[in-house]
C-alpha cells in the first residue's frame, strides 16, 4: 500500500472510531485490520515511516568491493574521464564473468555511492531534430593518454553529425588554428562530404570578435577556410554549452567507452588510429529511439552532403621572419634555427606540428613545433659551417646539448672526439669532429653513427677513416659473370705452340748485332 492510499485509511479508521462503533477491536474487525494499525491510526493522523530492514545483497557483494575501488580510484582520474555505472557494469562481465548481477542493481549501488561522496549530478538537455546531412557540431575536448612511461594531456577535435550520429575524432597535443583547420579536413574526408551548417562555441581559432546576438567576426583564416569547403557556420551564445549539447555528449561518451581506462600508446600517431578505429567500432551502435545503426544512417546521409572540395586548403600559417645574429627566426615567440646568413629573409610555414623555414622556393630545415614561450629549437647541423671556423664554441654549444637531450650524440661520438683531440689538440681535433658531423649531411646521420662506431671499435683516429667505412660499400665491385658465347664457339682455334722458337736459343747466331 502506498503512503496515499494509507493516509485514507487512517482517516477512515479515525472517523469510525470517533462516530461509529467505537472501539479499537470493533474498528478493526470492520476494515479487517490489525488492531495495532487502528492504534496508529488513532495516535496521528500521519501514517509512521514505515523502517525496512537491511537486506543481504549475495550477488552484488561479490563485487561491491571492486565497484567501490573503481570509484575511489576515478577520484584521481581526470575529472571527465571516470566510470559510469554502465562503463563499470561491462568491466564487471568481462572481469568477473561468474557474477550474476544485473546492470539495474549496479547502477543503484554506483548511484548510491557517488551520491555519499558528492559527485552526483545531473543536468537537462531539450531533445532537437535535424535533417540529413544539415548540420554537425564541432568542438575540442581534454583527455589523458599515456606515452611511453609518460602521461600526457591532450586536446581532441570532435565533429558529430546530428542527423545521422556519426562521429569523428582526431588528436592534437595543442588545440591550434592550424590543428582545428586540419581535423575539418580529415573529418569531411571521414564522412564523405561537407555538411550544410556548422555550429561551434566561440573558440579563438574561429571567432576574432563576438558582437551583438549571434553575430561574430571571424578570423580571417578561418572566414577563407568556410568559404572554400562552402559551408556555413553558426556559433553559440557564451556560456551556453547545452545549444551544442549533441557533440558534448559525444566527447564524454567517446572519452568514457574508449579512453577508460586511460591508454598507453607509442606516440600521436598511433593515437589517431586508436581514435579512427574507436570511431569505425561505433558505427555499429543503434542510438535510443532509431532503428537502424549509426554507419547505415551515414550511408543514407552522404548523398545529402556538399561535395569535398577538388583541392585543398593551405593549412599553414605564412610569416616572414629576419634571420638574426645567432641564426634564428622567431615564429610565434619561439626561435627555430636556419642554415642562413644573418639578415636573410625568409619563408616559415607553420603547421599543426611543425615549422618548415623555405628560402628561395627551397625547403632549407623543419623543426618540431614548440608552444611555450621563448624557447630555442636549435638543430646542430644549422651551426656546422660556423663551428668549423669557430671550433671552440663546439663544446658549450646549446645546438650540442639539444642534440644530446634528444638522444641524437650517441657515446661513440664522444668517444672519437676525444681520441681526436688527444691526436690533433684541442683546436684541430674538436676541427675535426665537426668535419666527421658534416658527413651526416651527406650520407645520413643514422649511418654515421654505424660507422663512428665501426671506427672507434677499430681504434681509428681519423676522418678518412669514418669517411672510409661510409663508402667502402661503394668500392667492391662484384666479379664478372661467365658469359655464354653460344654459337661463337665453332670458330675457337688451339692455341699455338710455342716450343719452336726454343731452337733459336740453342744454335749459333748467324746475324750482327
Amino acid at each position: 500500500m502506498d503512503w496515499r492510499a494509507k493516509l485514507d485509511l487512517f482517516e477512515q479508521l479515525r472517523r469510525e472510531h470517533e462516530f461509529g462503533v467505537g472501539t479499537v477491536a470493533g474498528v478493526a474487525a470492520k476494515f479487517g485490520v490489525h488492531r495495532r494499525l487502528v492504534r496508529q491510526a488513532l495516535a496521528g493522523a500521519l501514517p509512521p515511516q514505515h523502517n525496512y530492514p537491511l537486506r543481504a545483497k549475495p550477488k552484488l557483494s561479490a563485487v561491491t568491493a571492486f565497484i567501490d575501488e573503481v570509484l575511489e580510484t576515478d577520484l584521481r582520474s581526470p575529472r571527465k574521464q571516470r566510470h559510469t555505472a554502465r562503463r563499470i557494469y561491462r568491466r564487471i562481465l568481462i572481469e568477473f564473468p561468474d557474477a550474476a548481477v544485473a546492470e539495474s542493481t549496479v547502477r543503484n549501488h554506483v548511484r548510491a555511492r557517488k551520491r555519499q561522496m558528492g559527485l552526483a549530478s545531473r543536468e537537462t538537455f531539450v531533445p532537437q531534430a535535424y535533417s540529413m546531412g544539415q548540420e554537425a557540431q564541432v568542438d575540442w575536448y581534454e583527455a589523458w593518454v599515456d606515452f611511453g612511461v609518460e602521461r600526457t594531456k591532450i586536446q581532441v577535435f570532435a565533429m558529430r553529425s546530428m542527423a545521422s550520429g556519426a562521429a569523428f575524432h582526431r588528436a592534437y597535443l595543442h588545440a591550434t588554428q592550424q590543428a582545428f583547420l586540419e581535423a575539418h579536413e580529415f573529418a569531411f574526408n571521414y564522412f564523405g562530404g561537407v555538411f550544410h551548417v556548422l555550429r561551434y562555441d566561440n573558440l579563438a581559432s574561429a571567432v576574432r570578435k563576438i558582437l551583438r546576438g549571434y553575430r561574430r567576426e571571424e578570423t580571417v583564416r578561418f572566414a577563407a577556410f568556410r568559404s572554400h569547403w562552402r559551408f556555413a557556420a553558426e556559433f553559440c551564445n557564451p556560456g551556453e554549452g547545452h545549444e551544442k549539447g549533441g557533440v558534448e555528449g559525444e566527447g564524454g561518451y567517446f572519452r568514457r567507452n574508449h579512453l577508460v581506462p586511460i591508454p598507453h600508446l607509442a606516440d600521436l600517431d598511433a593515437l589517431n588510429e586508436f581514435l579512427l578505429a574507436g570511431c569505425r567500432e561505433d558505427e555499429a551502435r543503434v542510438l535510443d529511439g532509431r532503428t537502424q545503426t549509426i554507419g547505415a544512417a551515414l550511408a543514407t546521409e552522404r548523398p545529402h552532403l556538399l561535395g569535398c572540395a577538388t583541392e585543398g586548403f593551405e593549412l599553414a600559417e605564412t610569416v616572414f621572419p629576419l634571420v638574426d645574429k645567432q641564426g634564428c627566426v622567431t615564429v610565434k615567440t619561439n626561435f627555430y634555427s636556419v642554415p642562413a646568413q644573418a639578415g636573410s629573409r625568409v619563408e616559415a610555414r607553420i603547421r599543426p606540428l611543425h615549422v618548415e623555414i623555405w628560402h628561395r622556393g627551397r625547403q632549407i630545415a623543419r623543426h618540431e613545433r614548440c608552444h611555450q614561450r621563448r624557447q630555442h629549437v636549435l638543430d646542430l647541423e644549422h651551426y656546422l659551417d660556423a663551428l668549423a671556423h669557430k671550433p671552440g664554441a663546439f663544446a658549450g654549444s646549446k645546438p650540442l646539448a639539444q642534440w644530446r637531450e634528444a638522444g641524437r650524440w650517441p657515446a661513440c661520438y664522444d668517444a672519437l672526439w676525444d681520441r681526436l683531440r688527444a691526436r690533433h689538440g684541442k683546436q684541430d681535433g674538436t676541427r675535426a669532429m665537426v668535419a666527421v658531423i658534416t658527413m651526416g649531411r651527406e650520407f645520413g646521420y643514422d649511418r654515421l653513427a654505424v660507422a663512428v662506431a665501426a671506427a672507434v671499435s677499430a681504434g681509428a683516429t681519423d676522418v678518412a677513416a669514418v669517411r672510409y667505412l661510409l663508402t667502402e660499400q661503394g668500392l667492391h665491385k662484384a666479379a664478372a659473370a661467365p658469359i655464354d658465347v653460344g654459337e661463337l664457339a665453332r670458330y675457337d682455334r688451339p692455341l699455338p705452340n710455342l716450343a719452336d722458337y726454343d731452337t733459336l736459343l740453342l744454335g749459333p747466331c748467324a746475324g750482327h748485332a
